[in-house]
């Protein structure tokens, strides 16, 4: 078998799959033992806080790191040993990168000539330029740019090669909230539109649930959890992925049953698939979501049974406006627990102090015993 991969464009689709891949330095695994599938033409996100080892794997993946042990594999070609240049990959990083000395054009065109397969200059440069918008920009110096047109020129820059792959390693993390939205929706249309496979590496868990069709969920160098990010909020397979993925209340409760659990004076009814266990133990962990839970504040018999299974008396200890929503916390027992409720007419006033109780419905609750 050839040393490169078929270096025509479109020659392959994008699959990416990693197989045990371990990286070292010194004594410390940064990444222990991932495996991973990434499939042809998806947004797939890497996403953990700092130092879990994703742009490790992402590095690992374009070449510029090698494993200790393991295998990178692109369309069933085995590329572990091959050097960047020799992979159809392209990344874009943080730091873009760009030659101040050169234009627009010059610094989109600069990766022409090392390809091995010929191109038509013009037709691809204009090409690129057109699908990060930035058709007219051509002449411009790179200190003419702002922080977005900048990161435009680096896509344009890596598209150019039209590679099989797109590594993007935060690149959106130096630019402010708002143009950081911006760019979201652009990076997600730019990738159905090329149907170009992206791994994207970010800490942002909005910036991954905006753009990913999956996402790769990793700590301390290993890989926690895989799926989308509807999975990832509502079906989180531990404690740690719970609380990363969205704003999570973790609390103490008891099994009563392999289907029913005591919480804050209620019994709970679940099923199987909300029940995540590591061993058999009558103490478990409940995860949550504050929008999953309704504050009420009158008579029991006035609320719809549909509300959910009222708790016992909480106290309201803060209200906090957050735009369309309010953020109450309240003390229940022990308990400290948060809930986002409305911001308009269907809550009723809460003031510090108040006796109110939670309606939780059953199918609600993620259930970790053992985790």
């Amino acid at each position: 078998m050839s040393d490169v991969l078929d270096p025509r464009p479109n020659a392959y689709d994008g699959a990416v799959s990693l197989r045990r891949l371990v990286k070292r330095f010194g004594d410390r695994a940064v990444v222990d033992d991932v495996s991973l599938d990434v499939r042809a033409g998806e947004f797939f996100s890497l996403l953990g806080p700092s130092g879990c080892g994703k742009t490790t794997t992402l590095r690992m993946i374009a070449g510029f790191e090698q494993p200790d042990s393991g295998s990178v594999v692109i369309d069933d070609v085995d590329v572990t040993g091959f050097p960047p240049e020799k992979r159809l990959c392209n990344t874009v990083f943080q730091q873009y990168a760009l030659f101040p000395h050169l234009d627009v054009w010059h610094n989109v065109a600069f990766g022409l000539q090392f390809s091995p397969f010929a191109r038509d200059e013009r037709a691809a440069v204009g090409k690129a330029l057109e699908l990060v918008r930035l058709t007219g920009f051509d002449k411009r110096r790179v200190q003419q740019l702002s922080g977005g047109e900048q990161q435009r020129v680096a896509l344009a820059r890596a598209i150019v090669l039209e590679p099989s792959v797109l590594l993007l390693d935060e690149p959106l993390g130096a630019l402010d909230a708002q143009l950081r939205h911006a760019l979201q929706v652009e990076l997600s249309g730019l990738q159905r539109e090329l149907d170009t496979t992206f791994v994207y590496v970010t800490h942002d868990q909005d910036e991954a649930f905006t753009m990913s069709d999956r996402i790769g969920m990793m700590r301390d160098g290993r890989l926690l959890q895989v799926g989308t990010p509807e999975e990832l909020y509502d079906e989180p397979n531990s404690v740690e992925v719970a609380t990363f993925v969205g704003t999570a209340n973790v609390l103490l409760a008891t099994m009563t049953s392999s289907t029913t659990v005591a919480m804050l004076g209620t019994q709970f009814n679940l099923t199987h698939k909300q029940v995540v266990a590591a061993s058999q133990s009558t103490s478990c962990t409940v995860m949550v979501r504050p929008e999953r839970l309704h504050v009420v504040a009158g008579a029991e018999s006035d609320e719809p049974e549909s509300v959910g299974r009222l708790t016992a008396p909480c106290e309201v200890s803060r209200v906090t406006f957050s735009g369309s929503s309010l953020l109450v916390a309240l003390r229940c027992g022990d308990a400290t627990i948060t809930s986002e409720v409305p911001n308009d007419d269907s809550v009723p006033d809460l003031r510090i102090g108040q006796s109110v109780r939670l309606a939780i419905r059953d199918e609600h609750l993620r259930v970790f015993v053992g985790c």
